[in-house]
């Protein structure tokens, strides 16, 4: 049976295109009463990490900086908590809830409109609710382009910096967005006497940026960003498909040899694709674009179809009829160039070549149509039974990327149907992110590991290969000291990691200075920043399924399903095991 996401995205999409021109736009992450207020906030991503509620007291739709400035002040003058929000809400921890129910929401849906390119000095200033694919389109109108960006081309210019995202590239200055930001212009709190409003411009001068373009949004809202650009150039792309044997001295190498270079690896197939992916003069032949398939407006039947599949598969425990689809999906991509078309109309084979703005990211549905009844969608749009997972990203150390690899192979090679799971949602794609100048960017070069796999609708059940899924999860968090991206993962991705970034110090004496009384932090912000010192980890029944604990005892699993807390098979870790027998609660000095 196939029920894998983009096998059916590459054949229902065709068939969906041609009987219906209907499709919907995702719904807006902030539901309020008719007034604009008593709020209830979501991700794009349907649930937080917690499953719990996220609220405010009102969201406010500034156009003008003027109109963010009274936002601010108005919150400042009556000491409430503010938090700033984007048109589509991407960020999987709760970075946007401001803390209780009589928070501010600022939302930067409406703040869109500016994008002032200074061709002499090749940068570009950009409000920062402007989406990256307007960004990167607009620039290159005037011959010149953003190097890199993060692959999915709906996310704001704002919210993107505060999170770190990023492309692939040890080259120049990296792979991450804010390496090009050589200035930013904030809106922070002030005194009475100043209208309890003042704005930071910064400049690639000041010290006070390296904190600024990685800021979680503690430190204010980010009105303008000013980057810069290089003349528009080629580029010249091939997927390699390979055996696995040797990648973790081949990964390493490739980083190298490649500027935009990544590496998805299929593990249960053990085979992995390499991106060769280079630049080329602007005056060579190709008009190629990235229209990556996961990221297409899809047929929304397909979709619950296939979720229902895997449901029933997970119910089931049928590793066989998952890697089956694995493989399917697999042959699928490939055959369709992994997304990319030559000349924009079809994959007809490689090298696909063409301008930087058209192959740098991709999306499609976050722009379509909102209309009713909803026939083609986002995958994620969570007014329907579809795409449901859980998403981990860890940069793990260059240096330690080999031991990495291979312990994810001794996990494989005891059981390579285990991670047919996650080759259903496109392996493990890695990218390489260079040291940063930013205090919360990466402390080193590193390679940066993403997987996803299934979610189940209820939090207390327990999935196919949970512990394999926990044990790879743990391994890149703890035993390789990884950093998990700010945006993405599960509470335990979080767990210590303030000690890692030894320039934290740095960045809380800017968040100090910027907003002393702490209105632009929450109890999740104050937490993964070592502010406050309880802890990430939630302790109750069923927690560590979600990814909210680390098992200490057999309830925080499933016991009445067969999952027990147990040592996992490669290093001493704990994590929720399958097991036939009934155990005994693990006691713990």
């Amino acid at each position: 049976m196939n029920y894998v996401r983009c096998f059916f995205i590459c054949c229902a999409y065709l068939l969906a295109t041609w009987i219906s021109t209907v499709h919907s736009v995702p719904p807006s992450p902030v539901n309020c009463d008719t007034n604009g207020l008593n709020c209830l906030v979501s991700s794009t991503y349907r649930v937080w990490p917690d499953r719990s509620t996220c609220r405010a007291a009102k969201v406010t739709y500034p156009s003008t900086e003027e109109e963010f400035k009274s936002s601010v002040a108005h919150a400042v003058k009556n000491n409430l908590k503010i938090k700033v929000i984007s048109k589509l809400a991407h960020s999987a921890p709760k970075l946007i809830c401001p803390g209780g129910d009589n928070g501010l929401l600022i939302s930067t849906r409406d703040y869109a409109k500016k994008i002032i390119v200074n061709i002499s000095s090749s940068t570009a200033t950009v409000d920062s609710g402007v989406e990256l694919r307007d960004f990167v389109d607009a620039i290159a109108k005037y011959g010149l382009a953003l190097p890199h960006s993060p692959y999915w081309d709906g996310l704001s210019i704002g919210g993107l910096l505060s999170t770190g995202a990023h492309g692939s590239s040890l080259w120049g200055n990296g792979g991450a967005v804010h390496e090009y930001v050589v200035g930013m212009r904030l809106i922070i709190p002030a005194s009475a006497d100043e209208g309890f409003v003042r704005i930071m411009d910064l400049t690639k001068e000041d010290k006070d940026l390296n904190a600024a373009k990685v800021s979680l949004g503690v430190l204010g809202v980010i009105s303008q960003v000013t980057f810069a650009l290089q003349p528009m150039f080629k580029r010249s792309i091939r997927n390699v498909l390979r055996t696995d044997e040797g990648l973790e001295e081949k990964i390493i190498a490739f980083g190298s040899a490649s500027e935009f270079g990544d590496v998805t690896w299929y593990a249960s197939k053990r085979r992995a694709v390499f991106r060769v992916d280079n630049r080329v003069p602007v005056n060579i032949a190709g008009d190629g674009v990235n229209d990556y398939i996961g990221f297409q407006k899809t047929s929304r039947a397909a979709l619950e179809a296939q979720r229902d599949t895997e449901t029933r598969a997970e119910l089931r425990r049928d590793s066989k009829a998952k890697c089956d689809a694995a493989s399917k999906q697999i042959a699928a991509l490939l055959m369709l160039g992994m997304g990319f078309k030559n000349n924009r109309v079809a994959f007809t084979g490689y090298p696909v070549i063409g301008y930087q703005n058209l192959l740098q990211t991709s999306g499609d549905c976050q722009n379509a149509i909102d209309t009713i009844p909803l026939t083609l969608v986002c995958p994620w749009d969570h007014r329907f039974k579809g795409s449901f997972l859980h998403q981990t990203t860890v940069s793990i150390p260059i240096s330690q990327i080999h031991h990495f690899i291979s312990d994810v192979k001794k996990l494989r090679d005891m059981d390579p149907a285990s991670l047919c799971g996650l080759d259903l949602y496109n392996g493990f794609l890695m990218r390489y992110v260079k040291k940063s100048s930013a205090y919360l960017g990466k402390t080193e070069d590193m390679i940066d590991v993403d997987f996803n796999y299934y979610r189940a609708d209820n939090a207390s059940t327990g999935r196919l290969h949970e512990d394999v899924y926990e044990e790879i999860e743990q391994l890149a968090v703890f035993k390789y000291q990884g950093l998990p991206h700010w945006g993405k993962n599960r509470n335990v991705a979080f767990v210590g990691i303030a000690s890692r970034y030894q320039n934290l110090h740095k960045f809380l004496k800017v968040k100090q200075r910027y907003d002393p009384q702490g209105l632009f932090s929450s109890e999740w912000t104050d937490t993964i920043l070592g502010i406050d010192s309880r802890g990430v980890t939630i302790q109750r029944d069923n927690c560590a399924l979600e990814g909210l604990c680390i098992c200490s005892e057999d309830v925080h699993c499933a016991p009445d399903q067969g999952y027990f807390c147990r040592q996992g098979m490669v290093v001493e870790l704990w994590l929720c095991m399958k097991s036939m027998f009934c155990s005994e609660k693990l006691l713990f000095l």
